[in-house]
């Protein structure tokens, strides 16, 4: 987490109203590729691949804040995240070709914990209008995976967090 991160431009996928929507703006976003292989039986994303979607943003938004890749658990790697709770709420199917775009953004920050929100839209395409197609909410835990026990938010990250956001995310 080199260097002075700074607060990015906010925008946010144009899609039509839904109420049950994430308001405001996000300056993360990662494009998704939808497989067959994330199909199912029905022709639609299968809803276990949207938690794929969401992971695959949630590395995304942890490397665009630090500024270098997420460190895994292993080649001695000891701390690192632990996903600790995931909701989503599914709002319009999503098809094998769309190219779909998770936007991603903190809310909170605790201890050794931070929430996320993440909004998942398509694109108009062969299947329709422009869409919402899902709304999800994370907790990660900061964890000493030797120890197994959760740890302090490292204070770069919590630095790099708040910078990015352009707020502090103290609960």
């Amino acid at each position: 987490m080199d260097g002075r991160p700074v607060a990015p431009p906010r925008s946010r996928i144009e899609v039509p109203p839904d109420a049950r929507d994430l308001p405001g703006d996000f300056a993360c976003r990662q494009d998704i590729v939808v497989r067959f292989a994330d199909t199912d039986a029905m022709g639609h994303v299968n809803n276990a691949s949207y938690l794929t979607y969401f992971e695959i943003a949630r590395v995304a938004y942890y490397e665009m804040v630090g500024g270098e890749p997420l460190p895994v658990g292993v080649h001695g790697v000891d701390e690192g995240m632990i996903l600790a709770e995931a909701r989503v709420t599914y709002r319009s199917p999503a098809f094998y070709g769309e190219t779909l775009t998770v936007e991603t953004r903190a809310t909170r920050r605790g201890r050794t914990s931070f929430r996320l929100e993440h909004r998942l839209t398509a694109p108009r395409s062969r299947y329709g209008e422009a869409r919402l197609v899902a709304v999800s909410e994370s907790v990660l835990v900061t964890y000493d995976y030797r120890a197994e026990r959760p740890i302090p938010v490292p204070p770069r990250l919590a630095a790099a967090m708040d910078a990015f956001e352009g707020r502090s995310l103290s609960e």
